[in-house]
C-alpha cells in the first residue's frame, strides 16, 4: 500500500504512513511540515470521511504557522493493522482505544502536547474525550458538527438508599417501528451484520452511493430544516431525514438513492466535484464500511459504555469551540447534548457558531469559513 498520490492532493499537503501507532500503521496527510518547532494541530475526520475530507482547511492552518495533521483513523482508508471482520476484534474500536490512537499518533511524531485537537462528526466524540482524558496534552479542543454530552454518570448513594431498580425505559425501536410510517434508527442499523454489504455491494454503486449520502446530508439538500427536538420519543425522532431514522424496510443505500442530484447539481457542486469525491469511493469500493461501522457498534454496547464511567463528573476545562453548518441535524439527533455541552460539559467554552451554506461536512461545505474560525480560536 502506497500513501495517497500527490496529484489529488492539495500542492503542500503531503501522505505518509506513521509507523507502531498503537499497533497501526497509520496513514496521514500533513502540512505545515518543511518547519520544525511548530505547534501540531490534530484533525480527526468522521463517517464516512477520511483524513481526505480536512484538505480545505489544513494549508490555512499551516500558513499560520502550525504543523497540521490529518490521519485515516482505525478502520479507514489507507491506515493498516485493525481487524475487519465483523465477528473479529470488535474492543479495539471502543472509544478508550481510539483516543490511544490519537495519544499514540502524537507521540510518534515527537510532541509532547497538541496546540488543539479538532475533531468532526464520529471524530468529534475522539477530539473531546481526548482533551476531557488528557488536557496536560490537548491544550483546546474544537468540536464539530456533534455535541459531546460528558461522560456516563455512575449510580450515586447507593448503599444507603437501597439500589434502586433499573428504569423500565420504552423500547424505541419497537416504537419506532409501530409509527403508521415504520422506522428505525440509524445508528442500530449501522450496527447489523447487513450494513456493509448493503453499502459496498449496492446496485448503484459506491460512487453513487457516496454522491446522494453526501448530498442528502449537506445544505444543497434544501429539506434539511434541523431544529431542536423535544425528547427521545419515535414522534421526535421521526422528524429527522430519513438518513437519520430510515424506514423500516429500507437499507442506507436505498434510502438516499432517491435523493441523487442530477448531473446539472453535479457538474457544478463546487464543493464536492466528481475528482475528490472519486477519492472517497475508491478508497472505500476498496476496503468497504465495516471498519467505520464497529465504532457504531462500539457506541451502542453498553459493555464500553460502562468503562468509560471511570471518568464519571469529569468536565473538558481547555478552551473549546464547537462549529457546524445551520442544516446540520448532527446537531439536535440527540435531544439536549447541545445544551448540555456548552452549559455543563465544557466549562471554558469560547464559542458555538452554526455557519450558514453548510450542512453536515462543514469543513467541506465552507471551508474558507471554518478556517477563519479555526485560526482566530487557535490564536
Amino acid at each position: 500500500m502506497k500513501p495517497l498520490d500527490s496529484t489529488v492532493l492539495p500542492e503542500g499537503i503531503r501522505a505518509r504512513f506513521v509507523q507502531d501507532v498503537n499497533g497501526l500503521e497509520m496513514h496521514v496527510l500533513e502540512a505545515g511540515h518543511e518547519t520544525s518547532g511548530r505547534p501540531l494541530v490534530l484533525l480527526l475526520h468522521g463517517f464516512p470521511e477520511l483524513a481526505y475530507s480536512w484538505r480545505k482547511v489544513m494549508l490555512p492552518l499551516a500558513a499560520a504557522g502550525y504543523h497540521v495533521v490529518a490521519p485515516d483513523q482505525r478502520g479507514y482508508g489507507r491506515t493498516t493493522g485493525w481487524d475487519p471482520d465483523y465477528d473479529g476484534d470488535l474492543g479495539s474500536f471502543r472509544m478508550f482505544n481510539l483516543a490511544r490512537d490519537a495519544l499514540a499518533l502524537v507521540s510518534a511524531l515527537g510532541y509532547r502536547s497538541v496546540h488543539a485537537v479538532v475533531g468532526h462528526d464520529f471524530g468529534s466524540p475522539v477530539a473531546a474525550w481526548s482533551a476531557l482524558m488528557r488536557p496536560d496534552v490537548y491544550r483546546s479542543v474544537v468540536l464539530m458538527s456533534n455535541p459531546f454530552p460528558g461522560p456516563p454518570a455512575l449510580p450515586f448513594d447507593t448503599d444507603a438508599r437501597g439500589v434502586p431498580e433499573p428504569a423500565a425505559g420504552p423500547d424505541i425501536h419497537a416504537a419506532l417501528a409501530a409509527l403508521p410510517r415504520p422506522r428505525k434508527h440509524y445508528q442500530w442499523y449501522y450496527s447489523t451484520r447487513e450494513a456493509n454489504g448493503d453499502m459496498w455491494r449496492c446496485p448503484q454503486g459506491v460512487h453513487a452511493f457516496l454522491r446522494a449520502y453526501y448530498h442528502h446530508k449537506s445544505a444543497d439538500w434544501k429539506d434539511n430544516r434541523p431544529h431542536r427536538l423535544a425528547g427521545w420519543t419515535a414522534e421526535e425522532l421521526a422528524k429527522m431525514p430519513t438518513y437519520y431514522i430510515m424506514d423500516l424496510d429500507a437499507n442506507m443505500a436505498e434510502s438516499v438513492a432517491p435523493e441523487m442530484p442530477s448531473a446539472a447539481h453535479i457538474a457544478v457542486c463546487e464543493w464536492l466535484p466528481e475528482h475528490e469525491l472519486r477519492v472517497y469511493s475508491e478508497e472505500y469500493g476498496r476496503n468497504g464500511f465495516q471498519g467505520g461501522l464497529q465504532w457504531y457498534r462500539c457506541m451502542i454496547d453498553p459493555r464500553y459504555e460502562l468503562e468509560m464511567q471511570v471518568y464519571s463528573g469529569r468536565t473538558i476545562d481547555v478552551p473549546a469551540m464547537f462549529i457546524a453548518g445551520t442544516s446540520d441535524w448532527g446537531v439536535y439527533q440527540k435531544a439536549g447534548h447541545f445544551e448540555r455541552m456548552q452549559n455543563e460539559v465544557c466549562t471554558d467554552m469560547r464559542e458555538c457558531h452554526l455557519v450558514e451554506g453548510a450542512g453536515h461536512w462543514v469543513q467541506q461545505e465552507q471551508p474558507a469559513r471554518v478556517a477563519d474560525l479555526l485560526r482566530a480560536f487557535l490564536s
